[in-house]
């Protein structure tokens, strides 16, 4: 059974459709990339997955419990915070009391000792891993991603993919990113969903990328990145 169904949704704002009819399921354990243009609706499904926005048409969670990492969060870097009051921030609304921050830190590559890191002493990297390991630390079996290295060095880009690669085999956690880069999408993704207002193309990434389902996507501009 699909941990997640996605049947028929739609999406408008101010009498324009920004998703129009929109269908697809995940099973637990998969991945699915989301790509389109800029302005697609790929970040408005991802808020409609979370129940954040108003949509018509149905999604059917079956038991997920989801973990979310936006593309930007309002936090300023310069704060005097720490990773570890940054935790207990999570902590007091949904806590899984076998993850500890220890425990989170560990599944993100990090020692102990990053729970007392002030935010100002993090990289562009270490921070996006900080968010990760706080979405994680409700122990969800869905995790979604907008964009997670859009603001990560290239350096630091494939230690965040094979980051959430190794969370979602180890814990077999749905994972549902946005990438506008094809060889993460290759590489990571069970499915994909080309997205550009309604669904264009889904299925798995190298049967149905073909030169002509990506002009098809993106038209003449070819706003994707691929290796």
């Amino acid at each position: 059974m699909p941990i997640l169904e996605v049947k028929n949704v739609s999406v408008s704002f101010g009498g324009q459709m920004i998703i129009n009819d929109v269908s697809f399921a995940l099973e637990k354990g998969e991945s699915l990339a989301i790509i389109g243009p800029n302005g697609s609706g790929k970040t408005t499904l991802l808020k409609a997955i979370l129940n954040s926005i108003k949509y018509s048409g149905e999604i059917i969670k079956t038991g997920a419990k989801i973990g979310y990492v936006p593309q930007k969060i309002d936090i300023e870097r310069n704060l005097p915070l720490t990773v570890k009051e940054f935790f207990s921030l999570f902590r007091a609304k949904k806590f899984d009391e076998n993850y500890t921050d220890n425990s989170v830190l560990d599944l993100v590559g990090f020692g102990q000792e990053y729970a007392n890191k002030k935010f100002s002493e993090l990289s562009a990297g270490e921070f996006q891993r900080i968010l990760i390991a706080a979405a994680v630390l409700s122990k969800p079996n869905l995790l979604l991603f907008d964009e997670p290295t859009a603001s990560v060095d290239v350096a630091g880009q494939e230690t965040v993919y094979e980051l959430l690669h190794r969370l979602q085999t180890k814990e077999n956690i749905a994972l549902i990113l946005i990438s506008h880069d094809l060889s993460v999408v290759y590489r990571y993704a069970s499915n994909v969903l080309c997205l550009n207002h309604s669904r264009v193309c889904y299925g798995a990434p190298r049967e149905i990328l073909t030169p002509e389902e990506l002009k098809n996507l993106y038209g003449g501009d070819h706003n994707y990145y691929q290796h």
